[in-house]
């Protein structure tokens, strides 16, 4: 891209910045004159009412910087104890800070009382001096770029650890630490940013992030606002021949007789396709989205459970104690509660005026309608909801990719919402509503009886069309499956795999195939759910399930259980040696069964 002008070079170094973490030289000095330019150039920044928040302190004292480094290195352990197993083995394999490999680090600090109680732009939100701030951080990273020097931005310290560090730079009380950065000279900078050529996250498109007019309109400038469920429909390709072929090749080849893994070959086939790529990257970390939502039909008695109880367990997931919380921590992965129709207050948003936090760790509001309306008594929720709660699925599965993620399982959460599942799997399927209505939460025959009797009343009433999944979500689905078929569509047209639970998740790939067949190459059925419609789903997918424990509990549990057969299936593919690579004799004459290369 050329840019005309006098400032030309800018944007360069602007797409230049990089936080630098490796490669740094520090028995190189940094220039006191450059370092001053750098500095200058950070306290241009602008600031809120012109107060100029901000002050800097160099430190270049090696023992001071031994202390600090100490001091991150306790807290950097504390946060990866904290995280997923996948996530913290990815932590501790890379490099976070660079505080002794430089030879000098700044500390940005801002002063929130500095130019007094009426300055201008600060009534009120006092926080924007520390915003402020922030900018003259940016204005030291780009200088400092233009000066052929690398800053890392240090993070990890709690409130104990920031006042440690206070106590430790003799930091005023009323002072915020901003950033401390790390300055030096590099022998090369990347041409990625470093979490990015790590696996840790990955850059998000400008196009997600540009709104016309209002939120939710996306678009760049000049363009007519897309349409975010269109895009992602269009986006999405068959998965890769070549890449399926090229694994079933290796697997052929690989020391163990033909077709000795059984189903686990026809798993990294599948993810090869997936991907594009064989061998494919392993698909951790992974994720499961919760989606959770109230249903109407709740009042027409098709479950002894209360309907405050959807509201109630998203609590527990929040808090970590249900089951998919303890296979996630078993598995290493990480859970997240996406709320597109809860009927009780779980937005931060909606909290604020009660005192309650801003931020619920692990909770998504993602709020379309406060649940659905009884589907035998007219539609469930209206067409644009049902648009905005499968577009809500889409951000999601864009959000987690965007964050690292690799793999993504389906969890739900919702009183009543095997109802609506089964209605869905009778308009995709075709199949009578008896043969796919199943008990849910263990309810009696008399209870059996109305559920499918529900199931029916409300097929009769609006008569979807599969053609048409939206109004079809609209007329007898729930929010939550609206929320996960747009996942499945999301992470297809990012090509990442979709592992499926039981039999809301059936229910949602069925809505997503109808507006993508395509979209069914990037699932895989983790389980197969007791659930009648479970089974019924898979089959018209053409999706086998991986394991049949004879659960249904939904949540994402079924799904979870299944994800090692994913990650060993891709480990293999990428590590087993080759017949000719490990020299090893290949069996002649017959056919390919039988024993292996080491056993008889």
């Amino acid at each position: 891209m050329v840019h005309a002008g006098p400032l030309d070079g800018f944007y360069d170094v602007l797409h230049a910045r990089r936080d630098v973490r490796t490669g740094f030289l520090p028995d190189v000095a940094v220039d006191d004159a450059a370092l001053t330019r750098v500095l200058a150039a950070a306290h241009a920044a602008p600031s809120v009412g012109f107060s100029q928040p901000w002050d800097f302190v160099v430190v270049r004292d090696r023992v001071v910087r031994e202390q600090v480094h100490a001091l991150v290195a306790r807290h950097r352990e504390a946060y990866a104890a904290s995280l997923p197993t996948a996530r913290a083995r990815a932590l501790r394999s890379i490099k976070v800070e660079a505080i002794l490999d430089t030879p000098l680090n700044v500390v940005v600090t801002a002063d929130t009382t500095r130019g007094g109680r009426h300055t201008l732009g600060r009534h009120g939100r006092p926080e924007m001096g520390t915003h402020s701030a922030a900018l003259a951080v940016q204005n030291m990273w780009l200088a400092a770029r233009a000066e052929g020097l690398g800053v890392g931005w240090v993070s990890f310290f709690g409130d104990d650890g920031l006042r440690e560090l206070g106590r430790l730079l003799d930091l005023p009380s009323h002072l915020e630490v901003v950033a401390y950065l790390c300055v030096g000279h590099v022998r090369e900078f990347p041409d990625e940013p470093e979490l990015a050529g790590a696996g840790w996250a990955r850059r998000r498109p400008l196009g997600w992030a540009v709104h016309q007019e209002r939120y939710g309109q996306r678009g760049l400038p000049g363009e007519e606002p897309m349409d975010l469920l269109a895009e992602t429909v269009a986006a999405i390709t068959p998965v890769d021949g070549e890449s399926r072929a090229a694994a079933r090749d290796r697997l052929d080849r690989m020391t163990k007789p033909r077709g000795s893994l059984g189903r686990v070959e026809d798993v990294a086939v599948t993810l090869a396709g997936i991907s594009a790529a064989c061998p494919p990257p392993v698909p951790e970390p992974a994720a499961v989205a919760v989606f959770a939502a109230d249903h109407g039909v709740h009042a027409q008695g098709v479950t002894p459970w209360p309907q405050e109880v959807t509201a109630q367990m998203v609590a527990n997931f929040l808090d970590g104690g249900a089951v998919v919380n303890a296979f996630a921590r078993q598995l290493g992965a990480e859970v997240c509660v996406v709320d597109v129709g809860v009927l009780g207050t779980l937005d931060p948003a909606d909290a604020r005026s009660a005192g309650a936090p801003l931020a619920v760790p692990g909770l998504l509001p993602r709020k379309v309608a406060a649940g659905t309306a009884d589907m035998t008594q007219g539609p469930a929720m209206t067409r644009e909801q049902a648009r905005a709660a499968v577009e809500a699925g889409i951000e999601v599965a864009r959000d987690l990719v965007a964050g690292g993620n690799r793999a993504l399982i389906t969890g739900d959460m919702g009183i009543a919402n095997t109802t609506a599942a089964a209605a869905l799997i009778s308009v995709f399927t075709g199949a009578a509503p008896e043969t796919v209505t199943g008990r849910g939460t263990g309810i009696d025959d008399e209870t059996l009886a109305r559920k499918t009797d529900v199931v029916r009343r409300a097929l009769e009433l609006h008569h979807p069309d599969p053609a048409d999944p939206l109004g079809a979500l609209a007329a007898v689905g729930g929010l939550e499956h609206a929320g996960l078929a747009g996942l499945v569509l999301g992470a297809a047209a990012l090509r990442v795999p979709v592992l499926l639970d039981g039999v809301s998740a059936g229910a949602a790939a069925l809505v997503a195939a109808a507006f993508a067949p395509d979209a069914v190459g990037y699932c895989v059925a983790g389980h197969r759910s007791v659930e009648p419609g479970s089974a019924t789903a898979s089959e018209h997918l053409g999706l086998e399930p991986l394991l049949d424990m004879g659960m249904r509990l939904g949540e994402g549990t079924g799904a979870l259980l299944s994800l090692p057969i994913l990650q060993g299936a891709a480990r293999a593919l990428a590590d087993v040696a080759t017949f000719d690579s490990a020299g090893v004799t290949e069996k002649t004459g017959g056919d390919a069964d039988g024993a292996g290369a080491a056993g008889g």
